[in-house]
Formats: C-alpha cells, sequence, structure tokens
C-alpha cells in the first residue's frame, strides 16, 4: 500500500488530538503537518504540499474555505466540521468528504477509504462545492450534542442560555448541561440574533427562554430566565436590551 502524506488544520486542542491520533493509526496515511489557524495551514500546506488534507471550516484568521480557495494546487480534502449543515447542503453532494465532529474511528477510516478510492476533484469540482458551502443557511438549526454515550441533534430553538467554558460552551436545555467543543463566539455568529443576545463575554441567552429582566443598583439588567437561573448583563447588552424594549 502507498502511503499518503497527510496534514491537518483544526484550532480546537481537543479535535487536534482526535485527529492527529487518528491520523498515527491509519497505515495508508503518514502525518506530515498541522497548523490551529488558517493562515498558518496555508503556509504549510503549501510548503508540504501533502497528498490528503483534514480542512476545518472555522479556524481563526482564515477559514478553511477560504485556505483551499487560495491553494495553487488540489490535494485530497476532507472537511471537518461542527456544523451539521454544511454536510447536508454541501458534501453530501459527493464532490468532497466531511467528518461531523465528533466523529468516530470508523468515520474516519470510512472518510479515508472513500477518497483513496476516488480521484483528486479538479478545481471547478471544488470550486462549486466552496461556493455551495459558502452560501449555505448562515443560521444554526441544530447541534450535535453527547448524553451519557448517546449522540443526538438538540434544536438550537430548545437552548435556553450557553455558557462560555474555555474554548467550549455549556449549552442549557432540556433542564440538562450539554458540554460541546465550540467556542461560545463560534456559536453566536451561527445563531438568530432576534432570539439570541450576548449579554456579556461568557454567556448568551434566547430571550424565548426570559422571564424578566430588571434593573441592579448599578442600572445593569439582571436576567431571570425560567429555570430560576439570574446571569447579569453588562452595561453594553443592558443598553441593547433596553432599546430592545417597546
Amino acid at each position: 500500500m502507498n502511503m499518503k502524506t497527510a496534514f491537518f488544520a483544526e484550532d480546537e486542542p481537543l479535535a487536534r488530538d482526535v485527529l492527529r491520533d487518528a491520523i498515527y493509526a491509519h497505515p495508508a496515511l503518514r502525518l506530515v503537518g498541522e497548523a490551529a489557524d488558517g493562515a498558518s495551514a496555508l503556509a504549510q500546506i503549501e510548503r508540504l504540499r501533502p497528498d490528503v488534507v483534514f480542512m476545518d471550516i472555522q479556524m481563526p484568521e482564515m477559514t478553511g474555505l477560504e485556505v483551499l480557495r487560495r491553494l495553487d494546487y488540489l490535494p485530497h480534502i476532507v472537511f471537518t466540521t461542527a456544523y451539521d449543515q454544511y454536510a447536508v447542503t454541501a458534501f453530501e453532494l459527493n464532490a468532497v468528504d466531511y467528518l461531523l465532529k465528533p466523529f468516530t474511528q470508523a468515520r474516519f477510516a470510512a472518510a479515508v477509504a472513500r477518497l483513496l478510492e476516488g480521484p483528486v476533484h479538479g478545481r471547478e469540482s471544488l470550486d462549486g462545492v466552496l461556493s455551495q458551502a459558502s452560501s449555505a443557511p448562515a443560521r444554526l438549526e441544530r447541534i450535535l450534542v453527547r448524553d451519557r454515550g448517546r449522540i443526538f441533534p438538540l434544536a438550537t430553538s430548545e437552548i435556553e442560555y450557553m455558557k462560555a467554558d474555555s474554548k467550549y460552551t455549556v449549552i442549557v436545555a432540556r433542564g440538562q448541561n450539554f458540554l460541546v467543543r465550540i467556542g461560545i463566539s463560534d456559536l453566536e455568529a451561527q445563531l438568530d440574533p432576534a432570539r439570541f443576545v450576548r449579554i456579556h463575554r461568557s454567556a448568551l441567552v434566547n430571550l424565548d427562554f426570559v422571564e424578566s429582566m430588571r434593573a441592579d443598583d448599578q442600572s445593569q439588567l439582571q436576567i431571570h430566565m425560567r429555570d430560576g437561573t439570574v446571569l447579569g448583563a453588562n452595561r453594553d447588552a443592558s443598553k441593547v436590551l433596553r432599546d430592545m424594549a417597546i
């Protein structure tokens, strides 16, 4: 079996560990490099020219889609994403493959087998996929979450509020807490701003689950959620929420 050189671009530390281990364990792949942001990925891919690239979509400095548009050659490509709308609107066109995070070792092996069996797609084919991915619906409608060994879709309309936890986010919904490997800022960018409001750097609330808002001694709003939780809004968010009131 001829080994293929592989490179991956991923900004989440845990996802990087998973990808690194999966590539090391695969007999047909030899890892030659990795990057945690788009700009570094572009520079290294052009220098190393790997056969296979595992490309995250949402990354700092430059998205994975932007990186691929700028490459002067086409490797085999497997996209990795935590957002399922990319998969259903673009990558299931069979032009490229994708891994929806979190993925299993079996799903990784299937993606590698598929790309090794097929040809490298031409620039025109890839550009068509990238165009459709870029025009995919901007609003996230569901998130895949884990709970006691299960993975299931959670509609964003069910989310009550979110709290940042380093590079992760705690999602409160259905009376439970779910830890997802997505930063709160990345999630906010995909959510309906008419429904979800960032009340401070580490919290995002769904207005559908707000019972009331009351000003504290500093005239900043205290957000009383239906489940009894009270979250403080910063000065800027308090102003935004006041301006929204009729």
